[in-house]
């Protein structure tokens, strides 16, 4: 009986075999091409067409998300107030022509020593496209069962004033 191949041997030819196999690999690879850097700034939303002047711009809130009638109601009037303030033109019929329009997110959680209120605006253009997010939260006074019992005038202002004067600063930049 013949042996062509002895144990070694054939440990041999799998070694072999595996260098051409990762050879022919390699030899399939491009040449490594350095990473692109990471940009530190964000690129600031281009908004095609003119851009109105800032007394020619108009907001439309859309109806909050999340909070309750009574606390929406009581946060639309302290955004009117605070937008007469800041010089920022609202448009209060719905449906009506705007150059912007805001679409508001609340939510409140808590506990019996204290709540929080998360808010979102987001500022979108005429193609519904995002231009601008405001969010934050205000800190409330504790409630047991509803958190929204502890939202008070005091934090609605706070929340009012803070996201028109962001506004403000966004149309001035």
């Amino acid at each position: 009986m013949l042996k062509f191949f002895s144990p070694n041997s054939f440990s041999s030819l799998r070694v072999m075999a595996c260098m051409v196999l990762l050879g022919g690999l390699a030899a399939c690879q491009s040449a490594p091409q350095p990473p692109n850097p990471i940009a530190t700034t964000a690129p600031a939303p281009s908004i095609s067409g003119q851009v109105p002047q800032s007394d020619e711009i108009t907001f439309a809130f859309e109806p909050f998300t999340g909070a309750p009638g009574n606390i929406a109601d009581m946060l639309s009037e302290m955004i009117g107030s605070a937008a007469r303030k800041e010089n920022i033109t609202l448009v209060r019929r719905v449906g009506a022509a705007a150059t912007y329009r805001v679409n508001g997110f609340l939510s409140a959680t808590g506990q019996p020593s204290n709540g929080t209120v998360f808010y979102v605006f987001d500022i979108v253009d005429s193609s519904g496209r995002r231009v601008k997010r405001i969010s934050g939260t205000e800190t409330t006074g504790g409630a047991s069962g509803d958190p929204w019992q502890a939202v008070g005038a005091g934090t609605l202002s706070r929340i009012a004033t803070r996201s028109m004067v962001e506004i403000r600063a966004w149309l001035n930049r």
